[in-house]
């Protein structure tokens, strides 16, 4: 018996047992009210792979919910600028949101915790700490001070170091050189000589190709290639130290998500896990024969020196004391990341280095054929 039969049956019995009298509304009805929300990106359509993951999110509810719960997405500029996503769903203007959460690093440095810290976690010890280790209600304890709830909604995996217009050798190199740079990347590299630019995706080819820029990052090979950048700044820098797993999320007003149905909560739960899931997938597929394409187009690879990565490491733990001595929430979430990351890495060189090393080599070798 299909689900309509069996409830419409069952009105019909109620109906014949209280004849005569008013009947309520069935429980289900009351229970899966019709609600529309909008949800505006960060990000422009063209950025298929990381604008998709709120529509992946946004489809799924409104499958589990027999279409009830409906979310549109909205590109950024459509609704407000893609910098500004968060403060929409904060004051109410949408209720959700679907944006980096280190964005709003200037409001307080907390924030950049749910995206990527420099040298913190890679995508599976960050969903391993979102999930399991608490991190996802510590963050929302903390969003809670802005009216919103979230929960991770993608990730990039690791991210390039990002193109330059010349190369950068030394630490010397670095001096004076204007770069996008997201979150508390730029605060790191501040303390090197760069001047870190915070700029939406959107609007970073223009600013590289008329110079007001020297520099960008961005994600890795399938974006970039999209984006263009090889044509201005052809020095494609690895790896991206301060973005080992950057997660995106979904952001929803706190007033809004608390008067949802139990049963909508658990789709919004679902959902965003399975887009965040999704999302990842689709950049490990793309980004290989995306970088092939890359390099055929001029792009010129270049490892970050050690004399670089030991100087950002540094100037990353210079950043991070500092801003425990004044920062309560921050320092709350330091020692929980923190904390499972120095665990972590130790389990890690153990299993997926050393397999992974072990392929790497048999690839240089050339052992890798079909």
């Amino acid at each position: 018996m299909d689900r309509r039969s069996f409830l419409r049956k069952g009105a019909l019995g109620g109906a014949a047992a209280a004849a005569g009298s008013a009947l309520a509304a069935p429980a289900i009805a009351q229970e899966t009210p019709t609600v529309t929300w909008r949800m505006t990106s960060s990000f422009p359509k063209s950025l298929d792979t990381i604008y998709g993951a709120a529509e992946t999110m946004a489809n799924y509810v409104k499958g589990m919910t027999d279409g009830k719960f409906n979310i549109q997405v909205f590109a950024a500029g459509e609704i407000v600028p893609g910098l500004q996503a968060m403060d929409s769903v904060s004051n109410g203007t949408v209720e959700a949101c679907h944006t980096a959460s280190y964005y709003y690093w200037g409001k307080d440095p907390t924030f950049a915790f749910a995206t990527a810290v420099p040298f913190g976690l890679n995508m599976r010890m960050q969903n391993a700490w979102f999930y399991y280790g608490g991190g996802n209600d510590l963050m929302n304890e903390f969003y809670a001070n802005y009216n919103i709830t979230a929960f991770p909604c993608g990730n990039t995996g690791a991210q390039m170091g990002g193109w330059f217009r010349k190369e950068i050798n030394t630490v010397e190199d670095m001096k004076g050189v204007k770069m996008r740079i997201g979150g508390f990347g730029g605060k790191v590299v501040e303390k090197l000589g760069v001047v870190p630019q915070q700029i939406a995706g959107g609007d970073i080819y223009p600013s590289l190709e008329k110079g007001t820029i020297d520099a960008t990052e961005w994600v890795g090979p399938y974006d970039d290639e999209k984006l263009g950048f090889y044509k201005v700044a052809p020095y494609y820098y690895y790896p991206g130290w301060w973005e080992g797993g950057a997660c995106l999320h979904a952001m929803f007003n706190k007033n809004a998500y608390d008067q949802l149905p139990e049963a909508y909560k658990v789709a919004l739960t679902a959902a965003t896990q399975a887009a965040n899931s999704d999302m990842m997938a689709s950049y490990d597929y793309k980004n290989p024969s995306a970088l092939k394409k890359l390099l055929g187009q001029g792009a010129q690879l270049r490892p970050f020196s050690q004399e670089i990565l030991e100087a950002c490491f540094n100037a990353a733990n210079e950043v991070y004391a500092e801003i425990n001595s004044s920062n309560a929430a921050f320092k709350k979430i330091y020692d929980s990341q923190f904390g499972f990351r120095n665990d972590a890495y130790g389990w890690w060189q153990l299993s997926e280095f050393n397999s992974d090393y072990f392929m790497m080599r048999q690839q240089a070798a050339g052992n890798l054929k079909l």
